[in-house]
């Protein structure tokens, strides 16, 4: 396979995520996955939730865009990582979390979707 060269780098740097209340979201995403909340650290339009990979998770509120209307995705618009995909189930299950399809295993792999507040579709899988 002949290189093509591109200006571009061959990753996905950031993941943004619309929501319609960035406090409710940043508190929601942060209890998700773990991380400690503050909402005096939650300034609009956006907050970049503290990952721990390359690739980063930004909410958007779109405050300086009053013509924006939001349309959560009812595609999967990335995945979570967890290596216990049960134990991740059961997790957000307990959280009252609404889980739009049930976990799926195919061979090894395994995954399960779930809606965030504003409706958006996630999954969580186990590689």
């Amino acid at each position: 396979m002949k290189s093509i060269s591109s200006p571009i780098a061959c990753k996905v740097n950031n993941v943004f995520i619309h929501v319609s209340n960035l406090e409710k979201s940043v508190e929601w995403y942060s209890d998700l996955l773990g991380i400690s909340f503050n909402k005096e650290n939650v300034r609009s339009p956006v907050y970049n939730i503290p990952v721990t990979s390359e690739t980063g998770l930004t909410l958007d509120d779109h405050t300086f865009d009053p013509g924006f209307q939001l349309s959560p995705s009812d595609h999967v618009l990335f995945n979570f990582f967890a290596k216990e995909i049960d134990e991740a189930y059961e997790f957000v299950r307990n959280k009252g979390i609404t889980i739009v399809r049930e976990i799926e295993r195919i061979e090894d792999f395994a995954y399960f979707n779930f809606k965030d507040p504003d409706g958006n579709v996630l999954m969580i899988c186990n590689r």
